[in-house]
């Protein structure tokens, strides 16, 4: 069985619908979306939903699918490049199909995959970090790796770590990342900061007096009689004046 006969083929539709009338396919069921490519005019597409998914969940973005459009009987070898998602409810909204030349390396991301049990972590000596979840690779097309594993069984105490140097080489690929990027390390466990204890704060609690009722200040404030300034002597009138003259 070659190559080809795996393939993933989905069939797809030119599209003469743009803007807000995609909603309207949308609702039908279809997905639009767009082919392009070095040297390839851009064509707009349309795709059935329960068939993109099905293939999408097997080649996800590193196999080639080959798009049969419309009644051609050539297809159109691409990797699927870029799903647009709905922010709410997760729907897929729109694909980017990428053309590629078979004959023709392309440099493409590809997700890691750790395999293997770290001793440091078991033991409870530190925990896992991933640094980098995907590595750049250079392949042809159909040699692209749908995932790259990376044994951790070697990490046994902190600060070890695993960079691109240190994975095997490929016939079918090449790692286009510097050497020492580091994919995942193990790191020390981290206390949980505890937060300093703090008094309570005090609520003055006011008790609530009956009607008529009077606090103790009030009471006191009430029996002090209040100073008076005496009265600064003015001079005398012109009828006491008369009286005593």
């Amino acid at each position: 069985m070659t190559k080809k006969d795996q393939a993933y083929e989905l069939a797809v539709q030119k599209r003469e619908v743009f803007g807000k009338k995609l909603n309207k396919i949308r609702k039908e069921g279809l997905i639009p979306g767009n082919i392009y490519g070095e040297s390839f005019k851009s064509q707009a597409v349309t795709a059935n939903l329960i068939n993109f998914h099905k293939i999408f969940k097997k080649a996800k973005e590193t196999q080639v699918v080959y798009l049969k459009l419309d009644a051609n009987k050539d297809t159109i070898p691409v990797l699927i490049h870029n799903v647009q998602y709905h922010p709410i409810d997760n729907k897929v909204l729109h694909i980017d199909f990428r053309k590629v030349d078979l004959q023709k390396k392309i440099e493409t991301e590809v997700p890691v995959k750790f395999t293997g049990e770290s001793e440091a972590v078991n033991q409870k000596k530190g925990v896992l970090q991933t640094i980098s979840d995907t590595l750049l690779v250079e392949a042809l097309p159909d040699k692209i790796p749908s995932e790259i594993e990376v044994d951790i069984s070697g990490l046994k105490e902190v600060n070890d770590q695993i960079q691109v140097k240190a994975l095997k080489s490929s016939t079918d690929y090449t790692f286009k990342d510097d050497p020492e990027k580091t994919i995942v390390r193990i790191t020390e466990h981290k206390e949980e900061e505890t937060a300093p204890q703090t008094e309570a704060p005090t609520t003055e609690v006011t008790e609530q007096k009956e009607e008529g009722e009077v606090t103790a200040e009030e009471g006191k404030a009430a029996t002090e009689k209040p100073t008076e300034k005496p009265a600064e002597k003015t001079s005398e009138t012109e009828p006491e004046k008369a009286k005593k003259s």
